[in-house]
């Protein structure tokens, strides 16, 4: 699969995602791919589970947005925004990929944060 391949289907899958279209959104994964949650310590085995899991979880996303989406080959990398509760949660997604599936996804996410007034100098406020 070459790169276009991979990032519409990356496209389709985060498009699946915020519409919270399950089924769309868990074509992308292998069978038997694994999703860490290094922050949490947890893994999720195999498609079924995880979409099981993302199926179950008591919130729906009331904002979902990507930022970037880069890689090449069998790596890419997502960064985006997903607001759950009117919290919004920073996120990255690693994805492995074989033969066209992700075969391994991992998940950091992070609160913002105020950025402190010391450093004001020698930063600009992003967007």
């Amino acid at each position: 699969m070459n790169d276009q391949a991979i990032l519409d289907a990356l496209t389709a899958h985060w498009q699946a995602s915020a519409a919270g279209d399950l089924e769309t959104e868990h074509q992308i994964y292998a069978e038997d791919a694994i999703c860490d949650y290094p922050q949490s310590g947890e893994r999720i085995l195999g498609r079924a589970n995880l979409q099981a899991l993302r199926g179950a979880h008591p919130a729906r996303p009331s904002g979902f947005d990507v930022r970037r989406m880069q890689g090449n080959g069998d790596l890419w990398i997502t960064e985006y925004t997903i607001t759950y509760n009117d919290r919004d949660a920073l996120t990255v997604s690693i994805m492995a990929f074989r033969n066209g599936k992700v075969v391994h996804e991992t998940q950091y996410f992070s609160e913002p944060f105020d950025a402190p007034a010391w450093r004001s100098q020698w930063v600009q406020k992003m967007s």
